[in-house]
């Protein structure tokens, strides 16, 4: 269905291809996995697919791509789209209607179907997404994991034969991640639609996959197989994969069901740990908390707070301290990104009370705010606006008032491989998240708010954001992670906020929250209950 011939692609201006070699192909009725580091090209491959690489990005493609029996070259997208639904990291790019219901009505009007069919469509998008409550809603005001739920959908509708998805549950809670999954299963196994997807999060799709590519660095030629036969060799994993191998577990595992076949053994000599904690099982603790009765950073009280025709916040009670780090969880939709908004100023309080190093956020000027708190958001371009990576860094230096390279230095730290010259745009989402990152923190704001922060990020790019993020905590700074990613709230968080419908429904240690959430726990967790184990680590020092 999907055939890369020797293809390479190369960028105006780049010195080397950003993908080379790529010759691998997808047949009818398979899902593939495309994996690989950041900024390794992964993109370029599904744009690709669908014709907007070399068509629409620009550029020099090599070699050859056909779909359904149609090259790629000599087919523009529109000529495509019959065949290729894509969904790309930005939901948003893919939006031209107001509402949820004319999005996903609006790919199906522009190939001329019958209204009764339009409309049967619709409603069978609706019930299989869970979106048939926001089906009157402005697309504007859905939360991120909303929205690419609303970009699958209206991909989804046409019944087109070849579906690309670039990081397709990345914005996703894990009880939504699993239900747009099994949505992809159905319609692989069900209706034989060809599925080429990228996405970070491994341990969420890994047992989906009938085969993986691997590109394991830009320009270097992909690796195909079996998701064991790749896992054996890869460079990025879920942990899943990292448990088994300090294990030496054979077969390496893909699923938690497989490790658990295989973990009582390792269960047994972490019984007889030597660092068990005081408590019956061990507890994870990444960052010491801070001391009881330490002055509060910030602070909401009675928090109530209304979008449009929606209630998003209600009675929010919640106080940050200094050196604390804090995961805000719970599933899309459930006020995560209004509460990170209200703390950095962007949205006043309906009712109650939001309080920043003493100061109002809404009330006080930017300049003044800057130095007392900075929020990264869900789309780093809202934070972006030079044409190189030189000119953001130079400004941002220039606004924080900050020594000349400060900036360029926490970006190098983030993302080694980001050139000086290299347009903010042209980067990979990941290669963006770490710039916006650099940009806010060097301010060095005493609060930190993180909406998001790892989409687009894989497992290394993701481990150097929590050795940055931990010592900044070890420096005194708050901060205040909202996130799906339960592996790096099990890694970075000492405390948990759960939020539903607004309101606040736990908050609590890691440990106590997390362990005992199926949808929250992370997979070291699940594999090693019912003892209290969080990370790799965790276990890999303990059995040193």
């Amino acid at each position: 269905m999907i055939r890369f011939e020797d293809v390479s692609v190369t960028y105006e201006g780049a010195g080397e291809p950003t993908v080379a070699g790529v010759d691998f192909e997808v047949p009818e009725g398979e899902l593939v996995l495309l994996a690989g580091p950041s900024g390794v090209g992964k993109s370029t491959v599904l744009g690709a697919v669908s014709g907007l690489v070399p068509h629409f990005t620009g550029g020099t493609l090599r070699g050859r791509v056909t779909v359904a029996g149609r090259d790629t070259r000599t087919h523009q997208p529109r000529e495509l789209a019959d065949v290729v639904g894509t969904v790309g990291q930005d939901p948003l790019a893919h939006f031209v209607t107001d509402t949820v219901e004319d999005e996903l009505a609006y790919g199906m009007e522009s190939l001329g179907l019958a209204p009764a069919v339009m409309r049967r469509r619709v409603e069978e998008t609706l019930d299989l997404l869970g979106l048939a409550a926001l089906r009157d809603r402005p697309i504007a005001t859905l939360s991120g994991g909303q929205r690419q739920r609303v970009a699958i959908g209206s991909v989804l509708t046409p019944h087109p034969r070849v579906l690309v998805l670039d990081e397709p549950t990345s914005a996703l809670d894990p009880a939504a991640a699993e239900e747009v999954l099994a949505v992809l299963q159905r319609l692989v196994h069900d209706l034989g639609t060809t599925i080429l997807m990228a996405e970070h999060r491994l341990e969420r799709v890994i047992q989906y996959a009938d085969r993986m590519v691997l590109l394991p660095s830009p320009g270097a030629t992909p690796l195909t197989g079996t998701p064991s036969e790749i896992m054996a060799v890869s460079p990025v994993y879920p942990p899943v994969i990292a448990l088994g191998r300090l294990a030496d577990w054979t077969p390496l595992p893909l699923t938690i069901r497989d490790a658990r076949r295989q973990a009582a053994p390792l269960r047994a000599r972490l019984a007889g740990s030597p660092s068990r904690s005081d408590s019956p099982t061990p507890v994870s603790d990444p960052a010491p908390a801070p001391p009881p009765g330490h002055p509060y950073l910030a602070e909401t009280r009675s928090l109530a707070l209304r979008r449009d025709t929606t209630q998003a916040l209600r009675d929010v009670t919640l106080t940050i301290s200094k050196g604390e780090t804090i995961a805000l969880m719970g599933r899309n939709g459930a006020g995560k990104s209004t509460l990170l908004s209200a703390l950095v100023g962007l949205l006043a309080p309906t009712t109650g009370t939001v309080t920043v190093g003493g100061l109002t956020p809404h009330r006080t000027p930017p300049p003044a705010l800057i130095r007392r708190v900075g929020l990264v958001p869900q789309d780093p371009r809202d934070l972006l606006y030079a044409d190189t990576v030189a000119a953001e860094c130079a400004a941002s230096d220039k606004d924080a008032d900050a020594t000349e390279g400060t900036c360029r230095a926490l970006v190098s730290e983030l993302l080694p491989d980001i050139t000086d010259d290299a347009h903010p745009r042209d980067l990979s989402e990941g290669q963006r998240l770490a710039l916006a990152l650099a940009v806010v923190l060097t301010a060095r704001p005493p609060l930190l708010l993180l909406d998001e922060p790892t989409r687009g990020l894989d497992y290394a790019a993701k481990a150097r954001l929590v050795s940055v993020l931990r010592g900044l905590a070890a420096e005194g700074h708050a901060i205040v992670l909202a996130t799906h990613d339960v592996e790096l709230a099990a890694e970075l968080a000492h405390r948990v906020v759960l939020l539903a419908e607004g309101e606040v429904i736990a908050d609590g240690p890691m440990a106590e929250i997390v362990v005992s959430s199926p949808s929250f726990a992370p997979q070291v967790t699940k594999i090693l209950a019912p003892q209290r184990w969080l990370t790799v680590a965790e276990v890999r020092e303990a059995l040193a």
